[in-house]
């Protein structure tokens, strides 16, 4: 069930829309923001009240890479694996990062400290590799550097 805070933040982007469905990523970010993730209860507490079924829902959180769907660690660690970041050394990158965190693409560290997640593009190709942790951008980076950036992190 949606709390009353939760309803209360999506109902006000209502104004900011011309149809309470255009609200719908906004709103799971509402939840998300919240509950660290979107469920499927919060999904279905979502669809009642923008007039949308659960399906229609779950395709938007979906398609949207930066919804999560299940549940992630305290922070989520995104690394892009676009084509400049690639070049760049996002080869390099990712296995440093993944064996100092004892988690591949896609799990969840043992401690629930960090989520690591691939994605597409972060749009920082001019200073490749780049990762995003929460929402804090971090760029021109090697494995020399990542002991400083996850240390930021509690």
């Amino acid at each position: 069930m949606l709390t009353s805070e939760e309803r209360r933040e999506i109902e006000a982007e209502f104004a900011r829309y011309p149809n309470k469905q255009a609200v719908s990523i906004d709103a799971m970010k509402v939840i998300q923001r919240h509950r660290g993730w979107v469920s499927d209860e919060s999904l279905h507490d979502l669809a009642e009240i923008l007039d949308m079924t659960t399906d229609e829902l779950d395709g938007v959180a979906t398609f949207y890479n930066l919804i999560f769907r299940k549940p992630v660690g305290r922070h989520v660690a995104l690394i892009c694996d676009s084509v400049s970041c690639w070049i760049m050394g996002y080869e390099k990158l990712c296995h440093a990062l993944t064996s100092r965190l004892g988690a591949n693409l896609g799990e969840t560290t043992a401690d629930g400290r960090f989520t690591v997640l691939p994605i597409v593009c972060l749009g920082a190709c001019d200073h490749a590799p780049a990762m995003m942790v929460d929402n804090d951008l971090h760029r021109d980076l090697d494995p020399d550097k990542l002991d400083e950036v996850i240390s930021k992190y509690k």
